[in-house]
């Protein structure tokens, strides 16, 4: 990952344009199941968009931290929209750790001027979401590689600029030979795939099915064909962790800060007991787990910074962990704050807490990648490490 090459303060100045935004709009995208255009306009023209692309591309050249900063501060207003942009910026890694040089001279200075939105497409009808396999094959032509692609979940894919897609690497290739392309919308014919989006949650991201058909040239291969496990390990999915769990985390802060402030201000203390003991243990419990989550990202921070074996045992079952338990405390987190408001600010759609919100979107994080899979390959992986490696 490149240097940090932004400051906090620089960040804290974008963030300024783009919040007030969000939160002007997260109720009604929720409500329409819209995908947010005003809040991903603002973030367009901050720069933000650009955050992790390096600087000598025009990006912001920004690191993890910074990401996760980014990432909470939005979801703490939109959870949709932060988790489109943080879906965006694991796409990003990708591109600039293994796209060809063409493709990054080309796309790059485009991304960092909030151009082009990146939308990932690893869903497949008939296979699901597995992200290692794909059944739809490349077609190769004269240096051109051919596209036809059914999603039946794709976040932002009718708003997309641009798409970086799993494909099965040849019709005689394995399901397990896997190949990332990216293509412009303008390479290809995007229309709606069969389904629709009215979910229970995380509704403005909008991850109506697509189907996706055109041709690319070979330079807009990502990695080495066949061989997008190893994308997925370097980057992708170790920063899509990283980046989903500062959205759930921001979510659950931001949630907690605004009880807080409800509970001590002086309509509060007519209606809350500050000295009820159930009252101080249900606040304890929330910001044990936020702590807690915070200290785990921040490890995770740590193994990918210190560029070891993304596959070292102990590493994965962070990494895996990180996932898992960030999905499931951020919805507790929630659920008890509702239980410590009550039915007023806390279940009630349309109140200055958007908890009920809140509580929709964070129970689709354990769905999102299935934390069973997840749990599966961890099980398998604890029993590798006899020695029970942690890390202090």
């Amino acid at each position: 990952m490149t240097a940090t090459m932004t400051t906090a303060a620089d960040l804290s100045g974008r963030l300024d344009t783009v919040l007030p935004v969000l939160r002007e709009q997260a109720d009604a995208v929720d409500t329409a199941a819209a995908f947010p255009e005003r809040s991903v306009a603002a973030l367009r023209e901050s720069g933000l968009m650009g955050l992790l692309v390096p600087t000598g591309y025009g990006g912001l050249g920004g690191d993890l931290r910074a990401l996760v900063s980014v990432a909470g501060a939005l979801a703490g207003e939109c959870m949709s929209t932060a988790m489109i942009w943080a879906m965006h910026c694991q796409q990003v890694v990708a591109l600039v750790q293994h796209g060809s040089p063409q493709l990054r001279e080309r796309l790059l200075p485009r991304i960092a001027a909030g151009e082009v939105y990146v939308a990932s497409v690893t869903s497949e009808r008939g296979k699901g979401g597995h992200l290692f396999t794909a059944e739809a094959p490349l077609r190769r032509r004269g240096g051109r590689v051919l596209l036809e692609r059914d999603a039946p979940i794709v976040t932002g894919g009718h708003h997309a600029d641009g798409f970086l897609i799993t494909m099965r690497d040849s019709e005689s290739a394995g399901y397990n030979s896997v190949t990332l392309v990216y293509a412009d919308r303008a390479e290809l014919t995007v229309t709606p795939g069969d389904g629709s989006w009215n979910p229970m949650g995380m509704r403005g991201t909008h991850s109506g099915p697509v189907k996706l058909t055109g041709e690319v040239d070979e330079s807009s291969i990502v990695g080495e064909p066949g061989a997008f496990r190893t994308v997925a390990v370097s980057g992708f999915v170790p920063v899509g962790h990283v980046a989903w769990a500062g959205c759930w985390i921001g979510g659950a802060q931001a949630a907690l800060r605004s009880v807080l402030e409800l509970v001590r201000s002086p309509a509060g203390r007519k209606q809350f007991d500050l000295d009820s003991e159930l009252l101080r243990a249900r606040l304890a419990r929330a910001r044990l787990d936020l702590d807690t989550m915070a200290a785990l990202l921040a490890q995770v921070i740590r193994d990918i910074d210190q560029g070891g074996d993304p596959e070292d045992v102990p590493v994965q079952l962070r990494l895996n962990g990180l996932k898992v338990h960030t999905a499931e405390r951020s919805l507790a987190v929630i659920d008890l704050l509702i239980e410590i408001v009550g039915l007023r600010f806390g279940y009630m759609r349309g109140t200055a807490m958007p908890l009920e919100r809140l509580f929709r979107d964070l129970r689709s994080a354990s769905l999102n990648y299935a934390n069973d899979r997840l749990l599966q390959a961890n099980g398998t992986l604890a029993l590798l490490d006899r020695a029970v490696t942690l890390t202090y």
